[in-house]
């Protein structure tokens, strides 16, 4: 199986982005031919300077290689060195319907947030479907948040196969029966249910935009700030607490699963207050991700190991990408 995904280099990477996207590409890594990228491009979208969006996309390779992700078994690479991709992103947008994109609940949602609804943020879901298609991915890591932008890819991949591949039944996109397969491969989602949307510190989906998050490489003082700072309601501390609260939420997703069942016990009795309960996360927080913090923090003394590693990743996505746009060129006649 070919599994590819990638994580927007617009902000800082935290908590939402490992127990949403990178644990799960970790261990996917283990299980098959694992392709994944900093989204770059997409963060253009929101990074409106140059020197600020270079340094997050260095940040978002450092944290992906400190959290786990191993070059000798996954292409790690940035977006922007596959110029491919922008030339399938075009051709692939003469086939979407501009109502599809009209009803993506995430520009949808950004445009509630205040976020600029500029043509960037309404063709996103066309460059990721993009991303996908033009290595021949299997599955795709999503967050529940974004299985509706997988669902579009699989369409608009359905869509061009019938356009240009003639005999093409879409009831066998492999061609198994016909032996007639798309030139697009139509991808699967692959969503852990129970960690694909994160809390973040107010209670909405833990995001960069939203100013929300829990840095995973903020120095110790920020983390306490961000963890302290989470929002409570004013049940009284010898009062059992609601489930529904984001600490609550957190807790489950940071503690190893022993010593959540005691905050477990502890929050549904009653008699601890909010604070107590915030200082076992930071204490989680700190064991779980201070061996990944000591290691960003050599990768950030070796720039020149983590751009041969994005390169290498380049090359490696690029002869992957190669006969997939040839296809899709022949096809369409350019």
């Amino acid at each position: 199986m070919r599994i590819l995904s990638g994580i927007q280099s617009s902000g800082k990477q935290h908590l939402g982005n490992y127990y949403g996207a990178i644990r799960q590409f970790v261990r996917y890594q283990d299980q098959g031919e694992a392709l994944y990228f900093i989204a770059n491009l997409h963060a253009l979208t929101t990074v409106k300077d140059g020197p600020t969006a270079r340094t997050l996309t260095q940040q978002t390779a450092m944290a992906f290689l400190a959290l786990g992700l191993d070059p000798a078994k996954a292409c790690i690479f940035r977006q922007s060195d596959i110029p491919e991709v922008l030339e399938l992103y075009w051709i692939l947008g003469t086939v979407v319907p501009q109502s599809n994109l009209e009803r993506a609940h995430s520009f949808k949602d950004k445009v509630a947030k205040g976020i600029a609804p500029d043509f960037g943020l309404f063709a996103y879901p066309v460059l990721m479907a993009a991303d996908i298609l033009l290595y021949a991915a299997d599955g795709v890591p999503v967050g529940k948040d974004q299985v509706q932008h997988l669902e579009f890819t699989r369409d608009w991949a359905t869509k061009f196969n019938l356009a240009y591949v003639p005999g093409y039944d879409a009831a066998d996109s492999t061609g198994a029966r016909t032996g007639r397969p798309g030139l697009l491969k139509v991808p699967e989602a692959l969503v852990e249910q129970e960690t694909a949307v994160v809390l973040g510190t107010d209670g909405e989906k833990m995001s960069k935009s939203y100013n929300n998050t829990i840095d995973l490489f903020a120095d110790d003082a920020e983390v306490k700030r961000r963890i302290m700072g989470i929002r409570t309601d004013s049940t009284p501390v010898e009062a059992p607490k609601p489930l529904d609260s984001p600490l609550y939420a957190l807790l489950k997703l940071v503690l190893p699963p022993a010593d959540f069942a005691d905050v477990d016990r502890a929050w549904r009795a009653g008699g601890r207050g909010y604070g107590d309960f915030k200082k076992a996360l930071l204490a989680g927080f700190h064991a779980g991700f201070d061996g990944a913090r000591a290691r960003y923090r050599q990768l950030e003394a070796r720039p020149a190991e983590v751009e041969h590693i994005l390169a290498d990743g380049a090359a490696r996505a690029r002869a992957l990408a190669a006969p997939v746009i040839a296809g899709v060129r022949k096809a369409v006649g350019l």
